[in-house]
């Protein structure tokens, strides 16, 4: 993609463990399409402290945070929107003039998307994870009205503080039977491998359920979700968890909100194979 870059172009950036150009293309294609002078660039570090700082001087417009930095930047921005306040996890920073205010638009799009796809809050689920992205899972559930669900979670302190937290269960491992609805909010399934060990849920509870939802955006097809849609099963893949969040992120830096095509274009155009 052609991007023009002079003295006047804002920058936004992304902060993750393994950045990906899902974020790159998305608004980079968006800033081309509306002939807007930004640039998007992705990164990774391994000082948040100094980073943030670097975001504050040197004018950087947004910033998308992704693992494991959503909980990490707290204490390093001036406020916390009410998206954050609840679930303590961040995922978008936008500065104003060296004045760091922090949302959490993957909250939105979970939400969107349980309303979407009519997932019946009667429905018994397993989320299993206890991080930033379980934290905004486990929030919009809870919001949507699900009372009868499973925080699994390896760590037992995090785990039952979150489902405590919503009014949920906790579990260390994933019980075998008993929930229609899956979710997977941790890293597993990143790789793309489809071995049993990439898998967030077992074969047999996979086959148990009725919606299996895995926020891992790339690869779109994760192993979780293959061995879903081979059963037969509703998928609610990452990559539309992905779109959504970053269609807010675009309009939190921008100001602009895109039309439907133009997002349906930008979401397509982000999830195309690279060359």
């Amino acid at each position: 993609m052609q991007v023009n870059v002079n003295k006047e172009t804002t920058l936004c950036i992304s902060l993750a463990a393994k950045p990906s150009n899902f974020g790159t293309r998305f608004h980079n294609y968006l800033y081309r399409e509306l002939k807007l002078n930004f640039l998007y660039k992705a990164f990774k570090t391994s000082d948040i402290n100094s980073t943030i700082g670097g975001i504050r001087s040197l004018g950087i417009r947004g910033c998308g945070v992704s693992m494991p930095y959503k909980e990490a930047v707290i204490p390093l921005v001036d406020e916390l929107d009410s998206s954050v306040q609840g679930i303590q996890s961040v995922n978008t920073i936008v500065n104003t003039d060296g004045y760091l205010k922090a949302y959490n638009t993957d909250y939105l799009a979970i939400a969107t998307l349980l309303k979407e796809h009519h997932v019946d809050p009667h429905f018994t689920f397993y989320l299993q994870g206890a991080g930033g992205m379980a934290k905004a899972v486990a929030s919009a559930l809870r919001d949507a009205g699900f009372t009868q669900g499973t925080i699994v979670a390896r760590n037992e302190q995090k785990g039952r503080a979150l489902a405590e937290q919503y009014g949920f269960a906790w579990a260390a491992q994933t019980p075998v039977e008993g929930a229609q609805l899956l979710i997977n909010a941790t890293p597993l399934g990143m790789q793309g491998s489809d071995t049993e060990q990439q898998c967030a849920f077992p074969t047999a509870t996979i086959a148990d359920a009725q919606v299996i939802f895995d926020v891992v955006a790339m690869p779109e097809l994760t192993p979780l979700i293959t061995q879903a849609k081979a059963l037969g099963k509703s998928v609610i893949t990452g990559a539309s968890v992905f779109a959504l969040q970053a269609l807010a992120q675009f309009e939190l830096y921008t100001g602009v909100r895109p039309d439907s095509e133009l997002f349906q274009q930008a979401a397509a155009f982000s999830r195309l194979p690279e060359e």
